[in-house]
């Protein structure tokens, strides 16, 4: 019994810490790994409907409630596989070894040892890592999808299918900004495969199936219901999980969600440790578009429209006198990007792009990204209460820069701020000019500023629509209205601008 206890946490331990990534402090409660490319593509993408109409959905009720997901179970579980990793790290130093492998510094038994190897000579060692996690096979020839951070860094990889057959995969196209992962297995015969469904059909309420290898323990099969779509969790900027409390545990990531007709409907990929019934999944249909590209070319191309954009608050519609709050806000347009050459400018509300309508900011992204390089689209934005269509050529993505270290701090005023002029350094960060803007030094904790979001080493851009180049012409424009109850910032933060409404209580 110890033995299998012990074989258990070893397989799930692995997949329990935090992903690394400049959201890491964001997500130190959750377990994640998470746009689109173009089209379909692909022949395993292509007879969903015949490969659907095979699979039985789950017997029902009187009351359309599931009876039993037995008859589903035993259909699906063939297409999900176990998917083992092995990782090699390099450490320094002599380290001490016992019977069943290195102690730790906090083992009962280290006192004896570290004399014996304290005079040792230091020098490099590997050391192997497993690690497990779940994934499922969408072509007869042996393609198999999953989460990148399950075979991420990954020196071995290895796959068992449900009959117990193991094969050497390769991996051979990853996306960290979506963690999604395609690998390659040369099977002996034809293999059963997965439907790709609908992930846009589902409803919250829908029953949906989870079946996986949490913990080491091959072909779990869970069920629940879809508890919300279109979370964000701050695992990127193309967060739109599918959360459901079919039960998930580590070692579930990159294996499937099925709908009741049995099809893929989302990726396993997040959880809370803390929480019971909440879990994440990358809806298939962000997968589509990605797939084709990660077998083509190991990697992900994606579209680019050279705006930062943000979400509209009642404060910021109330602000610029927009009737509701739909939509994604630009805060900045890059020089030189397919936005500008369109004529989009800082403070337009995207509403549609390429036919589809942008009800909340982060369904922009994903859309953008899915569009062909070089694609003409429309894009229909709200400017001065009237809306516009304007035409963009899509872009290729380019790189990111990094964001800057905050200044030294001073006295705020009565909004809470506390300003000093740009200088030439951060400025040159910032890929700036000298008096563009203003540096927020200091935040009063409690004040409008801080209530709004606004950071130490944030760039006061514009007040009230105004541009400001000095702290001078930042509080005269704040104070032309003494009496006002609001004041309406444009600020960059690292590499993005956005809007802020301060309040006053």
């Amino acid at each position: 019994m110890w033995r299998l206890l012990k074989n258990t946490w070893q397989a799930g331990k692995g997949w329990m810490a935090v992903r690394k990534g400049p959201v890491a402090v964001a997500l130190a409660a959750l377990l994640v790994g998470s746009v689109l490319g173009a089209g379909l593509g692909g022949g395993w993408l292509q007879p969903l409907a015949a490969r659907a109409a095979s699979m039985a959905p789950a017997a029902t009720g009187p009351s359309g409630a599931p009876a039993s997901f037995a008859d589903l179970a035993d259909k699906l579980a063939p297409s999900v596989v176990n998917i083992r990793v092995t990782k090699v790290e390099r450490v320094t130093g002599p380290g001490l070894m016992g019977p069943e492998g290195e102690f730790g510094q906090d083992s009962p038994f280290a006192p004896y040892f570290d004399r014996f190897f304290r005079e040792m000579p230091r020098s490099p060692r590997e050391f192997r890592q497993q690690a497990a996690g779940s994934g499922f096979i969408i072509s007869k020839d042996g393609l198999i999808v999953t989460n990148n951070h399950v075979v991420e860094g990954a020196k071995e990889v290895t796959v068992t299918l449900a009959s117990k057959e193991e094969y050497p995969a390769k991996v051979i196209g990853r996306d960290p900004k979506t963690d999604i992962a395609l690998l390659k297995i040369e099977p002996k015969g034809t293999l059963p495969v997965a439907a790709l469904g609908d992930s846009d059909r589902l409803r919250v309420g829908d029953w949906v199936v989870a079946i996986g290898n949490p913990f080491g323990l091959n072909n779990t099969v869970t069920a629940g219901i879809v508890s919300a779509k279109g979370r964000v969790i701050g695992a990127g900027p193309y967060d739109d999980f599918i959360q459901t409390d079919a039960s998930i545990n580590p070692g579930n990531s990159g294996g499937p969600l099925f709908n009741l007709q049995g099809e893929v409907v989302g990726i396993n990929t997040a959880i809370i440790p803390n929480g019971q019934g909440i879990g994440f999944a990358v809806p298939v249909n962000l997968a589509k578009g990605l797939l084709p590209q990660l077998e083509a070319k190991g990697e992900v191309t994606r579209g680019y429209l050279g705006v930062n954009i943000q979400a509209l608050t009642p404060e910021l519609a109330k602000s610029l006198n927009l009737k509701d709050k739909k939509g994604a806000l630009v805060a900045d347009v890059t020089k030189g990007s397919p936005a500008e050459a369109a004529g989009i400018k800082r403070g337009d509300v995207i509403i549609g792009f390429d036919g589809k309508e942008i009800a909340e900011m982060h369904s922009l992204p994903p859309l953008v990204a899915a569009t062909p390089i070089g694609k003409e689209v429309p894009v229909t934005i709200l400017r001065t209460g009237a809306d516009q269509i304007l035409r963009v050529t899509v872009g290729r993505m380019p790189g990111e820069r990094g964001e800057m270290p905050a200044p030294a701090e001073r006295a705020p005023s009565k909004w809470g701020l506390a300003l000093r002029d740009l200088d030439a350094r951060t400025a040159e960060r910032l890929s700036l000019t000298s008096g563009e803007g203003v540096v927020v030094v200091a935040v009063q904790p409690g004040s409008p500023a801080d209530r709004a979001g606004i950071r130490t080493g944030d760039v006061i851009l514009e007040v009230n629509r105004t541009k400001v180049t000095s702290v001078n012409e930042a509080q005269a424009e704040a104070q032309k209205e003494p009496n006002a109850q609001s004041l309406l910032l444009l600020f960059r933060r690292g590499d993005a601008s956005q809007f802020a409404a301060l309040e006053l209580k």
